[in-house]
């Protein structure tokens, strides 16, 4: 057994400290970032905060707007094909709205790819796989795969929280690496399993090892307030990826639940057993639930949340003498609590 007497953070964990700063004003700040794909040599540019694949946060209505603000959204895989094309053919945009898979067979993914370019004239640009555990076998060679069928394809794997799955990833042929395991709001893996990282560290040492393939992470998990966004960026992550912060807006189209005289919508894990009830219609035997399921009072359009992040995320570039967001990571330090 390893044991490692070295303390890991997470967000809460840490401040990012002020420094002389020539940003007078948020007005200054550039949100928008180019990020490599070194893999496909895709060139992507827009702001790299990324809608989870959630089915109450990973929609095409929350995808609509997103992209007006040149967000992605990594959309739920549980969306049918005749669906991709009715929304692509009324504006949803392929260049911020990134199909999800899971363990699917090539096939599947090959006739998906090949079925959206036909019926919308349209290509698929990115997608995102999507599993728990992204350290298993399987994962790496649907992987590799897609890479062979695809070789200009953007794709984004996960999820890991150490080095050692990054690289895995990375040489299967991915662009950018989802990290993240234990740390989501509606996750219980930690709880149930034991299995986990902070997510802080989880971001830095993932990121040191992304940039060897000259790639990128998606931090996953993790993010309660907008701060954790600007740390997350601090912490060298090319997107950041956001769950709850995202729930319970009207584009989430889960439904008005009303208790006590407010209004509130449902928020549940993909692995948790309402998720796995409503998509495979049981708890197999073999699984246990590792996420769990709250309601979060309603929060309105969600445009009013996504101004209050980038204003947020403009402020954090003041402070630290930053111009954009690629900024953020090489003029922040942190200081722990």
């Amino acid at each position: 057994m390893f044991y490692s007497k070295e303390k890991k953070l997470n967000f809460k964990d840490v401040l990012i400290v002020p420094k002389s700063s020539v940003i007078n004003s948020r007005k200054d700040v550039v949100l928008d970032t180019k990020i490599i794909f070194p893999v496909s040599g895709i060139n992507w540019k827009g702001i790299p905060i990324m809608a989870s694949n959630m089915d109450n946060v990973g929609t095409f209505e929350m995808g609509l707007v997103l992209q007006k603000f040149h967000i992605t959204n990594a959309v739920s895989k549980f969306y049918e094909n005749k669906e991709w094309v009715k929304y692509v053919n009324n504006g949803l945009d392929l260049g911020y709205n990134f199909p999800t898979f899971g363990l699917e067979k090539i096939s599947r993914i090959d006739e998906f790819i090949s079925h959206i370019a036909k019926k919308t004239n349209k290509n698929v640009e990115n997608i995102v796989f999507d599993i728990p555990n992204g350290y298993i076998d399987k994962f790496s060679k649907i992987i590799k795969d897609t890479r062979k069928e695809f070789p200009q394809l953007g794709i984004i794997a996960g999820n890991v929280v150490t080095p050692e799955g990054v690289k895995l990833l990375m040489n299967s042929g991915a662009d950018g690496v989802k990290v993240g395991i234990g740390s989501g709001g509606v996750c219980d893996t930690t709880d149930t399993t034991g299995v986990g990282y902070p997510q802080l560290s989880a971001t830095i040492e993932c990121s040191e090892e992304a940039k060897k393939y000259k790639g990128f992470i998606v931090s996953d998990g993790g993010i309660k307030i907008t701060g954790d966004i600007s740390k997350a960026f601090a912490a060298g992550s090319g997107f950041v990826m956001i769950g709850s912060l995202l729930a319970a807006h009207k584009e989430s189209m889960s439904q008005i639940i009303r208790k006590e005289n407010k209004n509130y919508r449902e928020l549940y894990g993909m692995s948790s057993t309402h998720a796995m009830n409503k998509h495979y219609g049981e708890v197999a035997n073999y699984r246990t639930s590792e996420g769990k399921s709250i309601l979060v009072e309603d929060r309105g359009p969600v445009k009013n949340t996504i101004n209050n992040m980038l204003g947020a995320l403009r402020s954090t570039c003041t402070y630290i003498n930053a111009k954009n967001i690629g900024e953020i990571h090489e003029n922040s330090s942190f200081i722990v609590l």
